[in-house]
C-alpha cells in the first residue's frame, strides 16, 4: 500500500501536541477530548481530529483520547522512541547553549562530540564533552554511530562542511548557519533561521498596532 504523504503543516504541529500531552500526562490527566485540547492549544477541534486521523485517529467517540497512549504514539511518529546520536559543529555562544540544554537528552538526542575550527578552545570541555578539531570529524563518525549533525557556524563554509558530512554518511542536519542547505534527498535537513522567527514576531506586533 502506498504511504499517505503528510503535509508539512501537520508535521509542524506534532511536536506541539507532544509537548501539551506530556504536560497533561505529568499532571495525571488520563483522557482528554479534542474540544478540551482545542481550548488549551488554540487549534480548532476539527483540525486536531484531522491531524491525528492522518496517523490512525487514536480517539474514541464519547471518550476522547487516552493521554498517555496518544503521547507515546506521537512520540513514536516523531521518532522519539529511539536514541539519536548528535555531533555539534561550532562551539561558539549558540553551540554552547545548545550543548548545555539538558532537555535534548530527555528526548533521546545525545550529543556525542563537539567540533570547532578555533584552536584556542580545542580540549575545552562543555558538559563533559571535549571540543575537538574539525579534522577529527570523519574518524569520529567512523567510530561512533552518529545520526545528526548540528551546525552552529557562520554561513561561509557551511555548504562545504555539509557536503563533507553527507560524504561521511550523516543522515540529518539541524542547520543554524544562515544559509539554506540543499543536499541529496536521503539526507534530511532542518534549516533554522532565528532572525526570521524574530521578524515574524515583529510583523505580528506591527499588524496588531495597525488594528488599533
Amino acid at each position: 500500500m502506498e504511504e499517505k504523504e503528510i503535509s508539512r503543516a501537520v508535521i509542524s504541529r506534532l511536536p506541539r501536541y507532544y509537548r501539551y500531552l506530556g504536560e497533561l500526562n505529568d499532571e495525571g490527566v488520563e483522557r482528554i477530548s479534542s474540544q478540551e485540547l482545542s481550548e488549551m492549544m488554540k487549534v480548532t477541534a476539527s483540525q486536531i481530529r484531522q491531524d491525528l486521523n492522518n496517523f490512525g485517529g487514536f480517539g474514541q467517540q464519547g471518550y476522547g483520547y487516552n493521554v498517555r497512549h496518544l503521547y507515546d504514539e506521537i512520540g513514536s511518529i516523531l521518532g522519539l522512541d529511539k536514541k539519536h546520536n548528535l555531533i555539534l559543529i561550532g562551539a561558539g555562544n549558540l553551540g554552547q547553549a545548545l550543548a548545555n540544554y539538558v532537555n535534548f537528552e530527555k528526548r533521546g538526542f545525545i550529543i556525542k562530540g563537539i567540533f570547532d575550527r578555533n584552536e584556542d578552545i580545542h580540549g575545552r570541555e562543555i558538559r563533559g564533552i571535549r571540543v575537538q578539531p574539525m579534522e577529527n570529524i570523519e574518524q569520529f563518525m567512523k567510530e561512533n554511530d552518529v545520526d545528526i549533525a548540528v551546525l552552529t557556524i557562520p554561513k561561509t563554509g557551511a555548504v562545504k562542511i555539509a557536503e563533507q558530512l553527507a560524504s561521511y554518511g550523516i543522515r540529518g542536519i539541524w542547520n543554524f548557519a544562515h544559509i539554506d542547505l540543499n543536499l541529496p534527498e536521503n539526507i534530511k535537513v532542518e534549516n533554522v533561521h532565528l532572525s526570521e522567527s524574530l521578524m515574524k514576531l515583529s510583523y505580528k506586533m506591527n499588524a496588531s498596532g495597525k488594528e488599533k
